[in-house]
């Protein structure tokens, strides 16, 4: 698969958010996007996903422009800012839910990721009773458990110690064995050197790519 960003602008109201951004995203890499606070960095993850149309620009999945043809991304999923699930649901039944929508998989295999992420023993928890680690790794469970092309996570480790981050990074580094885009904002440097095959800077509104991090 192939993922492109051509000459991207976004404007809210007077204000230039993203300015002209142009970047190609191909199978089998991991990116990682880093920039300061304000940079653009949600903002351009977000067109990524449909959830905003830019101001001008295309975005093209395979060579089909999303929004021309008023379609969401096919096969991507996405984790952006904090997670936010329904807090009387437990962990398990908030990802039995979104499974619901697209009947892709069902328990058998919403249990695996559990397991995969460590947090099956807290399946049957209510999320409101969930910590700040534990409702961080069930927004990365739902971002893999439908298997998708493209994976898009934004600062992905907050909440998280040492062994979860350090499994998270390996289960990240599986999808990109199978040939997944992943797209990865953090602030963390030992997540870029670790993880990511290209990376890219963001600073007012404008993306290079650069060794410097």
């Amino acid at each position: 698969m192939k993922l492109e960003l051509k000459q991207i602008k976004k404007d809210f109201k007077d204000v230039e958010v993203l300015s002209n951004v142009t970047i190609t995203f191909k199978s089998g890499l991991i990116y990682g996007i880093i920039g300061r606070n304000g940079s653009g960095k949600s903002v351009l993850l977000k067109i990524i996903c449909s959830f905003y149309e830019p101001s001008s620009g295309v975005v093209l999945y395979d060579g089909v422009d999303i929004n021309k043809n008023k379609i969401f991304p096919p096969n991507t999923r996405a984790l952006i800012e904090k997670p936010n699930f329904l807090p009387d649901l437990t962990g398990k039944e908030n990802l039995v839910l979104l499974a619901s929508i697209q009947k892709k998989i069902g328990e058998k295999e919403i249990d695996d990721i559990l397991k995969k992420v460590d947090l099956y023993d807290d399946k049957d928890k209510k999320y409101h009773k969930y910590s700040l680690g534990m409702k961080q790794k069930l927004g990365i469970a739902q971002v893999l458990m439908e298997n998708p092309d493209v994976l898009i996570l934004d600062e992905p480790f907050n909440g998280l110690d040492e062994k979860s981050a350090k499994k998270i990074r390996n289960l990240l580094l599986d999808e990109k064995k199978k040939g997944k885009i992943v797209i990865l904002a953090t602030h963390i440097k030992e997540d870029i050197i670790t993880l990511c095959d290209e990376v890219y800077k963001m600073d007012c509104g404008n993306i290079k790519k650069t060794t410097n991090v």
